[in-house]
C-alpha cells in the first residue's frame, strides 16, 4: 500500500496548521513508502536549509520504519546503530520525521519537518502522521 497525493496533501496542511499554531516556519516533506518525496512546502521565511534535512528526515523515518528522534537515541557513540547518519547518501538522526500510517497500521510513507527547535519538529510532523 501507499500513500495518495490526496493523503499527503491532506497530511502536509495538517502539519502546515500546526506549525503555525506554534508560530514556526517549517519545510514538510512527505515521501511514499518507497521514500520518493510525494509531497513539500516550504512555508514563507521557512529557513532554506531546512529543506534537505526535512527530506532527508522524511527517508530516514520511512527507510527505518521509526521515528527519526529513536534513530538518533540509537546512534550514539556505544549504541547499536552508532555512525548509520553516514549511511544511504546521508540520514538525519534527530526528531522531526515520522512514520505515516493507514488505519490497519501498515506503514505507507513518512513526514520529514525541519524549521524549529526539534520538540516542535516532532510535534509537527506528528500532527500531520496522526491525520489520517
Amino acid at each position: 500500500m501507499n500513500i495518495t497525493l490526496e493523503q499527503a496533501l491532506k497530511i502536509t496542511e495538517a502539519a502546515k496548521q500546526k506549525a503555525e499554531a506554534l508560530d514556526t516556519k517549517m519545510n514538510i516533506a512527505i515521501v511514499d513508502s518507497g521514500a520518493n518525496l510525494i509531497s513539500f512546502i516550504r512555508m514563507d521565511q521557512a529557513w532554506l536549509g531546512s529543506t534537505d534535512i526535512a527530506i532527508k528526515k522524511a527517508k530516514t523515518a520511512r527507510y527505518f520504519d521509526m521515528n527519526t528522534g529513536a534513530i538518533g537515541e540509537l546512534s550514539q557513540p556505544g549504541k547499536p546503530l552508532y555512525n548509520i547518519e553516514h549511511s544511504n547518501n546521508g540520514l538525519i538522526t534527530f526528531p522531526g520525521g515520522v512514520p505515516i500510517k493507514n488505519d490497519t497500521g501498515e506503514i505507507i510513507g513518512a513526514i520529514g519537518v525541519s524549521g524549529s527547535t526539534v520538540e516542535n519538529d516532532h510535534a509537527v510532523a506528528e500532527a500531520g502522521a496522526l491525520t489520517l
